[in-house]
């Protein structure tokens, strides 16, 4: 198979889909590697890591998708992108399609067949290939969040871990999964007095059990939502429905009961975002003003430490690429039942429930586009 990578064109995303490494597995298994020019570099990986493995560097983004069979990638395609994909082509990244009606639309027509990242399960239930840039995003929450806390920045001014005869700031982690957990994990090292929500009772249970000593918890209803966000210098919404889009756990009418100040990390916002006030920012232009609430709603957190990002998303992915390529996406995907709940689109058709609910649009079950 021709797998083609090329370099990533969201604004402030430095990450790649490959890593030589990735390359290198690809092309001892009999496959073809195109890399578009300095596709690696914003994660440190030069064109000459990727030619002395035997990938083959090509000048632009149109030869790569021109060439491949198959692109891999790390962000959703961008509208310029999403012209260049064809009939029969494998699109196998992240999409986050639930609140992106326009790439959604523009993928069905493309008649490619588009494999996503995030709504890939494992036999435990989880979501593999979301999971690395889940604890990434996790762990990154509360330092950005205490950034955002800055008075220069128009934070409350507080310290996450306060100082000797100064209590610690109170962070409020709604959602007890992945980002959550990592999240209160950081937040709770770096001395800020914290608390996870969530609506699970045996997660609840896990997290007392492992971390009782290191942050509390509580069940997640709307009355102890809103106690504990009143009290909170910094809110991560750290809330995923796979595939769908994110319930909004703080409305507007609601921001004025919070302290002047206060710091929301939305890391939901790849599906929606969780507060009501949320919208996509950039690294560039990362934090904005609602209601005197400081919002961080940075739609590509793991790509401010993209070479970190590259290298965990590249570990979990390899398995799932090299099936793709070594079987093709329909053999693949009918050996594992997991790849195939990846399945987002197929050949003008919608494949996956809760985009379709999300947007309102007819869907196809996946399973029956393998017969």
């Amino acid at each position: 198979m021709k797998i083609g990578c090329p370099k990533e064109i969201k604004p402030q995303e430095f990450r790649v889909g490959m890593t030589p490494n990735a390359a290198r597995e690809a092309i001892s298994h009999g496959h073809e590697v195109y890399m578009e020019k300095n596709a690696g570099t914003g994660a440190g990986f030069a064109d000459a890591d990727y030619t002395a493995v035997g990938a083959k560097i090509l000048d632009t983004a149109a030869e790569v998708f021109a060439k491949a069979d198959m692109i891999v990638k790390v962000k959703e395609p961008q509208a310029v992108e999403r012209k260049m994909l064809r009939e029969g082509q494998i699109l196998f990244t992240y999409l986050h399609l639930a609140p992106d009606p326009d790439q959604t639309h523009d993928l069905i027509k493309s008649g490619a067949t588009c494999i996503a990242y995030e709504t890939v399960t494992d036999r435990n239930g989880g979501l593999p290939l979301l999971a690395p840039m889940s604890e990434v995003a996790g762990r990154l929450a509360p330092q950005v969040g205490a950034w955002t806390l800055q008075k220069a920045n128009g934070g409350r001014g507080v310290l996450l871990g306060g100082v000797p005869g100064v209590s610690p700031a109170k962070v409020l982690v709604i959602g007890g999964g992945v980002v959550g957990t990592h999240a209160a994990k950081i937040a709770a090292g770096m001395g800020a007095d914290v608390t996870v929500l969530d609506r699970s009772i045996p997660r609840l249970r896990y997290l007392d059990d492992v971390f009782g000593g290191t942050f509390k918890n509580a069940y997640a209803n709307e009355g102890n939502t809103i106690e504990l966000a009143r009290q909170a210098d910094m809110i991560i919404g750290a809330v995923l429905i796979p595939g769908a889009a994110a319930p909004k756990l703080i409305s507007k009418a609601q921001l004025k009961e919070l302290k002047p100040g206060a710091a929301l990390v939305d890391v939901a916002i790849d599906q929606g975002g969780c507060f009501e006030t949320s919208k996509a920012t950039t690294h560039q232009d990362p934090i904005y003003e609602v209601d005197g609430i400081m919002h961080y709603c940075v739609a590509n957190m793991p790509g401010a430490v993209a070479r970190t990002s590259t290298l965990a998303l590249g570990n979990a992915t390899m398995p799932f690429m090299l099936a793709l390529a070594d079987k093709g996406w329909k053999k693949a995907c009918a050996d594992d039942v997991h790849l195939l709940n990846g399945l987002n689109v197929h050949a003008g058709k919608l494949t996956y429930a809760a985009v379709g609910q999300a947007l309102n649009l007819p869907t196809v079950n996946a399973a029956d586009v393998l017969k």
